[in-house]
């Protein structure tokens, strides 16, 4: 995988998807925290169906916390781990109104110390939500979930042996211009998640098999 190729890849999902976004509905920064919160080991469908009932309801860290507990519980238990997510959620929500006024913070550090929101959590809320590219010191806001980590070893795009090396190589290998690096995430997660799939790829119709460096068993190869 060179300079050239990575290029062309970008050009063509970008050519695809012009405007990619998250699967996960929202229409503020703590809905979209939320959601991120609640969707891992999880599907977007299924946050999303549970969020249609919840948001409704409750779409404020005091309004979830005047749920309590076992109130948010009723709202999310068709979501895996929706025990241990609601109590994150209700901590969460509790740190919001008691350290940030009821407000999302615009700030890795201060997301990173949420209960549940981990690195990947921050960065698509600070990139989606918020729609940062980077903080002052340079640093991108790049969230790695298991489709990017997937494709990026997969295509050899930015192969890595852990998550944070792969966000570190994509990001020290693509090209700086404002559109890849703000929409990478997106492209790569779409693309996983419906083409490059884990057990069976779409190599047959996939728009940047030329430039993949996968080579799949035939037996493998969905079309």
């Amino acid at each position: 995988m060179n300079k050239e190729k990575r290029i062309e890849m970008l050009t063509r999902l970008r050519d695809e998807n012009p405007e990619p976004t998250t699967e996960l509905n929202f229409s503020s920064p703590f809905e979209l925290l939320i959601a991120v919160l609640l969707s891992a080991q999880s599907t977007d469908v299924g946050v999303n169906k549970a969020t249609a009932k919840l948001y409704p309801v409750a779409n404020t860290p005091q309004a979830i916390l005047d749920l309590g507990l076992d109130g948010l519980k009723s709202y999310i238990k068709t979501i895996g781990l929706f025990n241990t997510k609601a109590q994150n959620t209700i901590k969460t929500c509790q740190m919001l109104v008691d350290l940030h006024g009821g407000e999302v913070p615009e700030n890795r550090a201060a997301l990173e110390a949420l209960p549940g929101v981990g690195r990947k959590t921050a960065n698509v809320v600070l990139n989606t939500a918020f729609g940062w590219l980077k903080d002052n010191e340079g640093n991108y806001f790049l969230a790695v979930d298991t489709h990017i980590y997937r494709l990026a070893n997969r295509t050899k795009y930015a192969p890595g042996k852990t998550v944070d090396q792969v966000e570190a190589n994509i990001i020290k290998l693509t090209p700086k211009k404002t559109e890849f690096m703000f929409n990478l995430h997106h492209w790569f997660i779409l693309h996983g998640r419906y083409t490059c799939t884990a057990k069976k790829p779409k190599c047959g119709s996939c728009i940047i098999e030329d430039l993949c460096e996968y080579s799949p068993p035939k037996e493998n190869v969905k079309k």
